[in-house]
């Protein structure tokens, strides 16, 4: 098949593209190589599926509704990963119309390319983020979703309702998939795996938010990326009036407390951490915690790997390529 994945050059992007293109299909990645973090590193990871014969790489805004238009109409795709977002719950405190260009006109572009070009399934990010500082545990689809606490999580449950009404009106099926904490080698520099190794090999003090009062359901890549492609052939079918429309959580369903979390750096890194106690961050939740029982029956498959395994992993990426990637 050929698919649509947008973000390409993001985590997520990068090996959902990788698993297309080993699987045989045609892939074309888009992305906009913006510099909310480092171009490098994106240039990184696209050097990691740029190779492949079936891969072609376009470099392009999703708020360009022109240009995305006629991308689809050109390339006739069957199927569409729109991975694309701005991310970052602190960052859309500074910049909250980044988030509204990218998150809301991008997922409106992708929308209108699927509605006039007959796309046979749209599998979009979403995030933990929409289910704000719910107290109830685990994390299910048919909780309440109405109080996010930052922008970033506003613009990810606005595009769960964009898509519903897209499936209702016009009977595109639509997969939103609800991501928990993904981390593993490659992953963004914002995030609290890549700037805890780095403060610890530096001998450098990490800042511990909510005096360590915090949990999260963090999700190795490869068993994120596993859901995003057995979930893209499980095509949503709208049953008498209700929309072709699904929302699922992928995560590891096995919240850690943060003290463990650095406890597995530490192991991985072969340091102590020297850690500086702070409040909590506006936007920011105390704990994420995903039930993946919808999941598991949609397709027989749960996340597993611990935060020892995949924490070794990245710590193991982190120290080969960060020559490579400048010190960054």
């Amino acid at each position: 098949m050929k698919f649509l994945v947008t973000g390409a050059a993001g985590f997520i992007g990068m090996y959902t593209c990788k698993r297309l293109l080993e699987a045989g299909h045609d892939v074309v990645g888009l992305d906009s190589l913006n510099a909310y973090y480092t171009p490098k590193l994106k240039q990184h990871r696209l050097e990691k599926i740029l190779s492949y014969s079936n891969f072609r790489f376009i470099r392009m805004d999703l708020s360009d509704r022109e240009a995305i238009s006629r991308l689809f109409a050109d390339e006739h795709f069957q199927r569409v990963v729109h991975l694309a977002a701005q991310a970052g719950v602190r960052y859309s405190l500074e910049a909250p119309f980044d988030y509204v260009d990218s998150n809301l006109v991008g997922m409106m572009t992708i929308l209108e390319g699927c509605r006039h070009n007959n796309i046979e399934h749209l599998v979009y990010a979403s995030s933990s983020s929409v289910y704000g500082m719910s107290t109830k545990v685990p994390f299910n689809e048919l909780d309440a979703v109405d109080h996010p606490v930052s922008l970033y999580a506003a613009t990810k449950k606005a595009n769960e309702l964009m898509a519903h009404s897209y499936s209702h009106l016009y009977n595109i099926p639509t997969t939103g998939l609800r991501f928990f904490t993904v981390y593993g080698p490659g992953g963004r520099p914002d995030m609290a795996p890549w700037l805890f190794t780095e403060a610890i090999l530096k001998d450098q003090p990490i800042k511990v938010f909510n005096h360590g009062e915090m949990m999260r359901d963090f999700t190795y890549i490869d068993d994120i990326v596993e859901g995003v492609i057995r979930i893209q052939n499980v095509i949503p079918k709208g049953k008498n009036t209700s929309a072709p429309y699904a929302i699922y959580n992928i995560g590891n369903n096995q919240p850690i407390q943060l003290s463990e979390f650095i406890e597995a750096i530490e192991t991985a890194c072969g340091k102590q951490a020297e850690k500086v106690y702070m409040d909590m961050q506006p936007g920011d939740v105390q704990q994420t915690y995903a039930d993946t029982e919808q999941l598991e029956i949609a397709v027989g498959y749960k996340p597993s790997t611990t935060i020892q395994e995949g924490m070794i992993k990245f710590v193991d990426w982190y120290k080969t390529f960060k020559h490579e990637l400048n010190g960054l």
